[in-house]
């Protein structure tokens, strides 16, 4: 084996020592590994030039090594869908924005909001909190595609954004529901949305719009931070 390793170029003996460590590698029909050329170099009357250009060559090959890219994974996912829907509720909001008051309350049926504070981010348990975050989204899915309807009707510039978000809406909906599934969060029914009657004036939409998209845009941004802190949680589940 001696004579094999000494035929080797020192390039050849680093390699063997950098990709191989104790496993085995076939040369000439030798078998050897990286520290039969880790030996060969300490013992060889040179070992202290052969050893200097082992430490000098083994940045070269670290630094060639591809960096494994980390996969976002759903929850990262979740957030980034929940943000971008958020800045499509403010664009809507910036565009069809007007002066007067908007009619509090004309959506009865909306999640409750109040009582979701920044504080309680941290003491979130997954399972419920999925479950909730997707019954609160099929609402919401529900009241905007009544609004969508009914904004055709009065031909509201908003519509194509409408579509937009609702498409958007329904793709967040389909990834909260495979995450539940992965951590087996029970799918809770969501409650019957109670929609205003039929709405006579453009002036109404514009209203039940601003509304909504407050609302909505309020939901979106403790959503996006409950995921945010779920995350850790997530990893410890999976």
């Amino acid at each position: 084996m001696s004579l094999l390793l000494g035929e080797l170029t020192w390039l050849d003996l680093v390699y063997i020592i950098y990709t191989t460590g104790s496993r085995t590698y076939r040369v000439a029909g030798v078998t050897i590994s990286g520290i039969h050329c880790l030996a060969y170099v300490l013992l060889d009357s040179s070992s202290s030039l052969l050893f200097s250009l082992l430490l000098a060559q083994l940045p070269v090959f670290t630094s060639a090594s591809p960096v494994p890219q980390r996969r976002p994974n759903d929850l990262d996912k979740l957030s980034n869908q929940t943000k971008n829907l958020m800045k499509l509720t403010t664009e809507l909001l910036k565009e069809h924005a007007f002066d007067s008051e908007v009619e509090p309350h004309r959506f009865k049926s909306l999640p409750e909001m109040s009582n979701r504070s920044a504080h309680d981010l941290n003491n979130l348990e997954l399972k419920p909190t999925l479950s909730q975050l997707h019954s609160d989204l099929k609402l919401y899915e529900h009241h905007f595609e009544w609004l969508n309807r009914v904004s055709k009707k009065h031909h509201h510039p908003a519509v194509p954004k409408l579509v937009e978000m609702i498409r958007e809406m329904k793709s967040l909906i389909t990834l909260l529901h495979r995450q539940m599934l992965r951590v087996e969060a029970p799918r809770l029914s969501p409650a019957t949305p109670s929609l205003p009657p039929h709405l006579p004036y453009q002036f109404d939409v514009l209203q039940s719009t601003n509304e909504l998209l407050q609302h909505f845009k309020l939901f979106c941004d403790w959503a996006y931070r409950a995921f945010l802190s779920l995350k850790p949680k997530v990893t410890a589940v999976q």
